[in-house]
């Protein structure tokens, strides 16, 4: 899949040159993450990192069955924390496995573990020399995240690393499981 049908994100009235050089790298688009043509898709995943339901599963099953004998030898990972391994038969080279918290109201600081998701992911991205990422929604399905604190949080995270791997990352996109998640994705752009 290509990115012709992609919305820039960002604020166009925005007066500051590095915000909209940043703001110019962002894209939202609503489609399936598994055929993006890019360098790094994130997957949403669970810390036994050998598939799941939702974008994990659909990660998993594209990407074949190498895909998770590389997991296995990852050991798991964190909540908030973050692995790479290859592409495998997905058209992305590699996946950026990052586990999101599950939603209980604040109580376990899900925001700081959702934030740490997305700095993880660019961080991983940055040192592994990708240039172009797509995240899906994470912890937005069954974890129960809400939407719109959730994209909040994305597009916030998004901007910084952006801002912190300056001359690596070109092209971060928002890939949305239908409409609702693609209209909270551009309105967390604008802001």
């Amino acid at each position: 899949m290509s990115f012709d049908m992609v919305a820039s994100g960002g604020n166009p009235k925005s007066p500051n040159p590095t915000e909209s050089v940043i703001n110019s790298k962002i894209k939202v688009i609503e489609g399936d993450i598994t055929e993006l043509d890019v360098d790094a898709i994130v997957n949403a995943t669970n810390t036994s990192l050998l598939g799941g339901g939702g974008v994990d599963g659909a990660i998993h099953r594209t990407a074949g069955p190498e895909l998770l004998e590389e997991c296995r030898g990852l050991g798991g990972c964190d909540t908030g924390d973050t692995k790479i391994t290859k592409g495998y038969n997905l058209q992305a080279r590699h996946v950026i496995h990052t586990v999101g918290p599950v939603w209980h109201g604040r109580a376990g600081g899900e925001p700081k573990l959702l934030a740490s998701c997305y700095r993880r992911s660019l961080q991983v991205a940055a040192e592994n020399g990708i240039r172009s990422i797509v995240f899906p929604a994470i912890s937005c399905g069954v974890y129960g995240y809400p939407l719109a604190e959730a994209c909040t949080v994305a597009v916030r995270e998004v901007r910084q690393g952006l801002e912190d791997h300056p001359p690596g990352i070109n092209q971060i996109v928002f890939c949305c499981f239908g409409s609702d998640v693609l209209a909270a994705y551009q309105q967390a752009t604008r802001g």
